[in-house]
């Protein structure tokens, strides 16, 4: 980059995470690494910060190592988050000339955006608009997301430990649900609009030996009513209690006008919500035995006191990464993990061109899926269990654990 002291601003977008904040960790131990970069400014809400000029100091506000160990274990988006959409240069130029003027003003040479599919969006239009108007400013993608759904890398930061968390909660669930002599069926909702890599990775309780969750559905196989019917009431056979890992964004083939929603979000995503109570009422008409749906929910994001050391670590990593390629005059980039082996698993930290992971999503592999469509294979298994391992070591107070927080 160019000679003489400037400063940096990173931002945080999309849902949150256990793991997005350990990102940001990184991005700040990277950069208070060099001492041309003075300032590390964090903007308020995602790219609506760069728009309207609301940064704060993360120097300020990261005073100790202690603080920074403890950012980096507190969930969600300690800067906050948007789900803001860049208009088309050709449409609306006057919010790039905002954000212009912003790193103009506060001479900032390097923007790091944190975030997931649409995110990378951002990236690619604010990278194309400076070199379009000359302006020397390094703009690059830190990946996030539970969904484990952006392409190229093999995995997402954030995703380890929302599996993390689901699988251990699918464990306590079946461990409940199994003390009553009673037939009884349990039907958990688990996230994911198009891509079921979550609700996949309730598999990792095979390694311990537990065959629940009996069946898994994803939205990348055929969902039908009658075959799910019938695939319960096979495992009904084996299982006094039959537990179920469902997708929300599966597609069943009757599917009720009530369901879902048509709202969207600024990206044109739909809101989806009720798979599993869908799926209740016609189970326990069907099979007229004890059968209770649980949506997850948000809860699945910002599980932190089970968050995955492995996915701390590399989130960390991964931020830290971003901004020495930025340094070494990297632009319009998305920094990925490249998996080189599952035993002993070792990754790689690169970078690609940003637009070839903008507004796309890496479905999960359908050569995963059994025949049956109903539970996925070994070899996602094998996949899915390095991104758990570790465990972080959580702070606590009168019993409850610590989070970092700032006033806003």
């Amino acid at each position: 980059m160019n000679n003489g002291k400037f400063n940096i601003a990173v931002a945080q977008s999309g849902g949150p995470t256990a793991a997005i904040n350990s990102s940001l960790a990184g991005v700040f131990k990277a950069a208070s690494e060099y001492d041309c970069i003075e300032n590390i400014y964090g903007s308020i809400n995602g790219i609506e910060g760069m728009i309207n000029d609301e940064l704060i100091d993360m120097k300020a506000m990261l005073t100790s190592e202690h603080e920074i160990e403890l950012l980096r274990k507190t969930p969600s988006t300690i800067l906050g988050s948007c789900r803001y959409k860049l208009p088309a240069r050709d449409r609306d130029e006057n919010v790039y000339i905002k954000i212009i003027n912003t790193m103009e003003e506060h001479n900032i040479k390097a923007f790091f955006y944190i975030g997931g599919n649409d995110s990378m969006d951002t990236v690619m239009k604010l990278d194309a608009y400076c070199r379009a108007v000359g302006k020397d400013i390094k703009i690059m993608g830190i990946p996030k997301t539970i969904d484990n759904d952006l392409p190229v890398t093999d995995h997402t930061p954030g995703f380890g430990s929302a599996a993390k968390y689901v699988a251990t909660t699918l464990q306590e669930i079946i461990r409940d649900s199994r003390v009553y002599s009673v037939q009884s069926i349990t039907i958990v909702e688990i996230m994911g609009r198009e891509a079921g890599w979550l609700a996949a990775s309730t598999c990792v309780l095979r390694a311990n030996g537990e065959p629940a969750p009996h069946l898994i559905y994803l939205p990348e196989a055929d969902f039908t009513i009658e075959k799910y019917l019938d695939d319960v009431a096979e495992a009904m056979k084996k299982y006094r209690a039959v537990l179920i890992a469902v997708s929300e964004g599966i597609k069943p083939d009757k599917l009720p006008s009530e369901f879902g929603s048509e709202l969207t979000d600024a990206f044109g995503h739909k809101y989806l919500s009720g798979i599993g109570k869908y799926l209740e009422k016609i189970t326990a008409a069907h099979f007229g035995c004890k059968v209770r749906s649980i949506e997850l929910n948000v809860m699945q994001r910002c599980g932190s006191h089970i968050a995955s050391l492995t996915d701390l670590d590399e989130a960390s990593q991964i931020g830290e990464e971003a901004v020495r390629s930025a340094m070494n005059g990297e632009s319009g980039r998305m920094m990925i993990f490249q998996r080189i082996s599952n035993a002993p698993y070792h990754v790689a930290i690169k970078s690609v061109p940003v637009e070839e992971c903008a507004n796309k999503e890496k479905m999960f592999p359908s050569e995963w899926i059994n025949n049956e469509g109903n539970n996925v294979t070994t070899d996602a298994l094998n996949y899915f269990l390095p991104l758990i391992q570790g465990e972080s070591v959580v702070e606590y107070r009168n019993g409850i654990p610590v989070h970092f927080r700032i006033n806003q």
